[in-house]
């Protein structure tokens, strides 16, 4: 069979017998699915031989590249030892045991208690329940609203998409559940279109603050659970935060006795230049969630990390927990997740992006399309990096047609062997960590090849 035929063979089979996530079937069906056979590094190939360089290392969890021998090596003993066993009935395994103590060393301070589960989406969904028990252990079930923020993103369960303020993702499954809230989040660059003025951005940070505030009057802060946010936005935008806003809010959060989630399934192990983003931005969470970079991808795991408060309350409870997954704590999983963090650490792989590749993938982005016709916006931390794709810099104003600039740009960038994600009209990139410069050099170049090409394509060059 030629490479082609067996492409096209593969091609029927899945449209005939897979469902692809946030996908129009039809129209992948009758276009043919993409087809990646094999990766190393920041490079994948796909089953016609072209290479394309990961620009979003797989989705945001790849951080030490494809093909890493130690972490194959890890599962492949881990398989052969105790390929499985649960963590129910009084019972656990090393592996385990070992990466609960480990998540403990790079956690924020006081985070010494985890619950693990299997994807950011059961592990947000489960952040939610522990909130609830919380709540009731402390003598206060009326403490029921979830609030969140427009265009977070926390997942796909009907809690966890509850919680997220991406409303096309509403509408299909009936969504939101009640007992959910939403309010303004700190996107700074989309202030003036959404007519706040050509406000500061320290202003903006404090002002947004003060608006969760005004919600949690309007609902009765006796009423109100938890307030839930991504250090970062991912999946909004790759939306950055004033240097006003975490303090704000955390102090809004004290001064109502509203339990603080932070969502850091994109923006922990690393990504930000520091182990979390709750680290980067100065965040004291009662709960934590994270997945992801856990295991690089390697293995699907997720974890919830509490605080003192959350955490004692529960081990203290003195009655069974009722909650836990088939595959809490899995010790496959959590054996290479383990040594994904031994070698994060014996690497300093975050301390590199914190310091080194980090800085150079800011600058080069900076330097590179900073100035490009249709780039309002370059901005970043770490190894995540957004472009702001609009119609007028000057006015900061996006195009009518939402997302199709971004599209016809994410397209060009596939074809020229780019990956990186259009949201809305906002590229994003979040390469693996292991990204040398070199790969970075080449990463941005395409990048503004792509640019260039979608420029063309509306008359702009």
């Amino acid at each position: 069979m030629t490479v082609h035929n067996q492409t096209r063979h593969w091609q029927e089979l899945d449209a005939a017998h897979h469902i692809h996530p946030f996908s129009d079937t039809a129209a992948l069906n009758k276009e043919g699915v993409r087809v990646i056979t094999s990766a190393k590094g920041v490079w994948l190939t796909d089953s016609e031989g072209k290479r394309l360089i990961d620009g979003m290392a797989g989705l945001w969890c790849v951080q030490l590249g494809y093909g890493n021998e130690e972490l194959a090596e890890a599962g492949y003993k881990a398989l052969r030892e105790l390929p499985y066993y649960n963590s129910f009935f009084k019972t656990t395994t090393p592996p385990t045991i070992e990466l609960a103590a480990k998540l403990a060393e790079v956690l924020p301070e006081g985070m010494s208690r985890v619950l693990f589960a299997n994807s950011g989406s059961e592990a947000n969904d489960t952040a939610l329940k522990l909130i609830r028990y919380y709540w009731n252990l402390k003598g206060k079930p009326q403490k029921k609203i979830h609030l969140s923020r427009e265009m977070a993103y926390h997942g796909v369960t009907m809690a966890a998409a509850s919680l997220s303020g991406l409303t096309p993702m509403h509408p299909q499954w009936d969504l939101p559940l009640p007992g959910f809230e939403k309010v303004p989040t700190c996107y700074w660059y989309g202030a003036k279109a959404a007519g706040y003025g050509d406000i500061g951005e320290d202003e903006f940070g404090e002002l947004i603050a003060a608006k969760l505030e005004e919600r949690i009057l309007e609902i009765g802060a006796d009423r109100i659970a938890s307030f839930s946010a991504e250090p970062i936005h991912g999946a909004g935008g790759l939306i950055f935060p004033p240097r006003t806003y975490w303090a704000a809010v955390q102090k809004v959060c004290r001064k109502y006795d509203i339990l603080l989630h932070a969502d850091e399934v994109i923006t922990g192990f690393g990504r930000t230049g520091k182990w979390f983003g709750s680290h980067t931005y100065g965040i004291q969470p009662d709960i934590l969630t994270m997945a992801k970079g856990l295991s690089s991808g390697y293995q699907p795991i997720s974890a919830v990390a509490l605080g003192p408060r959350v955490g004692d309350a529960i081990a203290h409870a003195n009655e069974e927990m009722v909650h836990g997954y088939t595959y809490s704590g899995h010790p496959v999983a959590c054996a290479v997740a383990l040594k994904n963090l031994e070698i994060m650490q014996r690497e300093k792989i975050v301390e590199r992006v914190g310091d080194d590749i980090g800085p150079y993938f800011q600058a080069k982005f900076r330097e590179v399309l900073g100035d490009h016709p249709l780039v309002g916006e370059v901005r970043g931390v770490g190894l995540l990096c957004a472009l702001e794709l609009v119609d007028d810099k000057a006015e900061r104003r996006f195009f009518p047609e939402v997302g199709d600039v971004g599209t016809i740009c994410r397209n060009h960038c596939f074809r020229e062997g780019l990956v990186m994600r259009a949201i809305r009209d906002t590229m994003v990139c979040s390469p693996p960590l292991t990204i040398t410069r070199d790969e970075v050099d080449q990463l941005v170049a395409l990048a503004k090849r792509c640019f260039d090409l979608t420029a063309r394509d509306l008359g702009r060059l």
